[in-house]
């Protein structure tokens, strides 16, 4: 066998003896408070970021679940400004329709024009547009309905719907525009009539 192979092995023999004398031997106190930090430190560190991950993935689902209640609200309601610009076309074609047709070919170019309107209605209706359409003699509600006049009037009970001036509309449950309506409000009493001059006293 060569030198170098002989020196070899007798280093390998050397580091079993001492690893066979060390086996047995107690951890100095040193030693051990050392290695229990470290492993309270590890086990610390481990705690936290486990902790921090946890934070992570609520605040990621959080957001997560906020942008899709956003991006549902932009879908619901993505027909409101198209639907305000709307709007006055729909009250011209009341007008054109509550007015009395002055001749007979009026009348059928009325029949054409409901026929188009009840389409347009409909297809607003599919997009989640709702008509609010008060009647006269209804009370005054103002969660739907924008008093522009209040008239004294015995025609009906105070505060309710004297005459109906457009209708209202609502996307879904968002309000494009209340109801313009005239409400009645009770009458003034006349003031008690002034008592007539004392005849001037006898001279």
């Amino acid at each position: 066998m060569s030198e170098p192979k002989q020196d070899e092995q007798t280093k390998l023999e050397e580091e079993k003896e001492t690893l066979e004398k060390e086996e047995g031997k107690k951890v100095s106190a040193k030693k051990y408070n050392a290695a229990l930090e470290e492993l309270e430190k590890a086990q610390a560190d481990a705690a936290h970021w486990k902790n921090e991950y946890y934070k992570a993935y609520a605040d990621t689902q959080n957001l997560r679940r906020s942008l899709e209640e956003e991006q549902r609200t932009i879908y619901r309601y993505r027909a409101e400004g198209f639907l305000e610009g709307l709007l006055p076309a729909l009250d011209a074609f009341h007008m054109a329709l509550d007015t009395p047709a002055p001749t007979k070919e009026a009348a059928n170019y009325q029949v054409g024009f409901t026929y188009i309107y009840n389409q347009i209605i409909a297809a607003l209706n599919g997009e989640g547009l709702n008509e609010l359409t008060p009647k006269v003699g209804d009370p005054f509600d103002a969660s739907y309905m924008n008093a522009i006049e209040a008239v004294e009037t015995d025609e009906c009970e105070p505060n309710h719907i004297l005459k109906v001036h457009s209708k209202g509309y609502k996307l879904h449950d968002r309000l494009i525009r209340a109801a313009m309506v005239t409400v009645a409000k009770k009458p003034a009493e006349e003031e008690p009539k002034a008592e007539e001059e004392k005849a001037p006293a006898e001279a």
